[in-house]
């Protein structure tokens, strides 16, 4: 899991309010999204500028790996690891590697994206985890998604996606089958008003 130096400097805090920018943020696929890849998806977005976003998604796994063959493919000895699912964090460089995590655990390249979150792509993080030492709380996950410039804010205007404040109790939840339907709960919306023929809530 190399260090993803070019894609974390684009990661910032929270934006200002009323910066039109939602790093930190949730992203909720709407039912009528056409990207199967991202059907009920939830995505915690790291990065939000005039550049483009990136986030990873955090409610789908991967069947075929688990965090402690992760592990092992490392060469890293699994002293604590628990046989925990990769996320299946988006479609590009799904081979890149990233942890989401709480803020008790900060390394030199962290980013400290906000609402108590952090983002880490070393594998000096996945050593700690395996030895116990890493943060209280993470997520790991393989891939991510990415948005060029103005392509997220268009697919918003087009009603592709809901969005509302993070929250961690969600992002950590380990029931991932149920966290699209929470997360569009969290920002008050009815979902029996959803439907796969508009986007509008």
């Amino acid at each position: 899991m190399p260090p993803s130096i070019s894609i974390l400097s684009r990661a910032k805090g929270p934006d200002a309010p009323g910066s039109g920018y939602l790093a930190g943020h949730f992203l909720i696929a709407m039912p009528h999204l056409p990207d199967a890849r991202f059907q009920r998806s939830v995505v915690y977005l790291c990065a939000h500028t005039e550049e483009g976003a990136m986030g990873l998604i955090i409610n789908k796994v991967l069947d075929s790996l688990t965090l402690p063959e992760l592990i092992a493919q490392l060469d890293i000895p699994p002293d604590e690891t628990k046989p925990e699912k990769v996320h299946f964090g988006g479609p590009v460089e799904t081979s890149r590697g990233f942890v989401l995590h709480s803020c008790d655990y900060i390394e030199s390249s962290t980013v400290v994206v906000g609402h108590g979150l952090a983002l880490t792509a070393t594998v000096e993080i996945l050593r700690a985890i395996a030895r116990g030492t890493g943060p209280q709380q993470w997520m790991v996950a393989l891939g991510y998604a990415d948005w060029g410039p103005g392509q997220l804010d268009a697919e918003l205007q087009a009603n592709a996606w809901l969005h509302g404040s993070a929250n961690e109790d969600i992002v950590f939840d380990p029931q991932n089958d149920i966290k699209w339907e929470r997360a569009i709960q969290e920002i008050g919306v009815d979902i029996s008003m959803l439907s796969s023929e508009s986007g509008h809530a």
